[in-house]
């Protein structure tokens, strides 16, 4: 169902792959609300997948850049702006990777090439993106910036590695140019915490149909899907959120605040030899 919450806005949607990731959940529900953007990936990303046919389904022109590189930024910002016909009014900052995962790496035994690029493709480049769209005066007041997080920036968790670091990273720089855009344009800064989802990159990740299964038995209201974090980046994209900047907002079914849920403590015991560990017949009540 369609709001017209983004009637007239326009904006950039960095970092749909195909069907499956986010951003092209974002740019679909976006496009549902009334917004018009341009969309940007890596040349590579654009290549390999299904990028076209979401620019041809939403009317959006696709700008290829690598989001490390500020002069290929400067060019998605300015085109963005002759495109659309004037200043934007949100972003998504929506890219990660790590080849430390990909290559299976441990966190104590990190190749620091491969670091250094996880950082700056996960984190620096949404610094890079800020600044770039500062210093060429790209957003209108009020406008909204929206980066997705996890949070692996908080807890540690199996096999993440070096993607926490960068993760926390990510949202200092939400905080931190959340208050001089704020201050100054007042353009709102926030990142998402959303539950771990199954797209197209974390297929790839070793283990993530278990860490799956283990945050929907943790999560009171179950794992988020992309469709709501879509629905999620639409709201603070909207004007109905124009005072929360500077947030890292957990959208994962409770799981943040979670210690230990009856499902979960269920299977637990039941993987124990343990004649002592009692499984419990039903949640407890408290």
């Amino acid at each position: 169902m369609s709001y017209n919450l983004l009637k007239g806005k326009r904006g950039i949607i960095f970092g749909p792959l195909d069907e499956k990731s986010i951003a092209w959940k974002v740019a679909e529900r976006a496009w549902e609300e009334g917004a018009e953007f341009t969309i940007s990936n890596t040349p590579t990303a654009i290549r390999f997948g299904t990028v076209k046919e979401l620019a041809e389904k939403t009317g959006s022109v696709i700008l290829p850049a690598d989001a490390t590189n500020v002069k290929e930024l400067e060019n998605v910002f300015q085109s963005s702006m002759e495109i659309l016909g004037g200043k934007i009014d949100f972003m998504l900052h929506s890219i990660g990777m790590s080849m430390n995962v990909r290559k299976g790496r441990r966190y104590d035994d990190l190749d620091y090439n491969y670091f250094v690029k996880t950082m700056d493709i996960s984190a620096i480049s949404f610094h890079k993106m800020l600044q770039v769209a500062r210093k060429l005066d790209a957003f209108n007041e009020w406008g909204s910036v929206v980066a997705l997080s996890y949070v692996a920036a908080q807890r540690t968790l199996f096999r993440y590695n070096d993607m926490a670091d960068a993760k926390a990273a990510l949202e200092s720089i939400a905080r931190s140019f959340g208050y001089i855009y704020g201050r100054d344009r007042k353009i709102r800064v926030n990142t998402i915490s959303q539950s771990p989802t199954l797209t197209t990159a974390g297929s790839g990740v070793k283990g993530i149909d278990n860490l799956i299964d283990f945050t929907e038995r943790m999560s009171p209201l179950g794992n988020a899907t992309a469709d709501e974090c879509a629905d999620y980046c639409i709201t603070l994209f909207s004007d109905l959120t124009r005072k929360v900047t500077m947030q890292n907002l957990y959208h994962d079914g409770g799981f943040s605040n979670m210690g230990m849920s009856f499902s979960a403590m269920a299977v637990y015991n039941r993987s124990l030899d343990c004649p002592d560990c009692i499984e419990p017949e039903e949640p407890w009540d408290d």
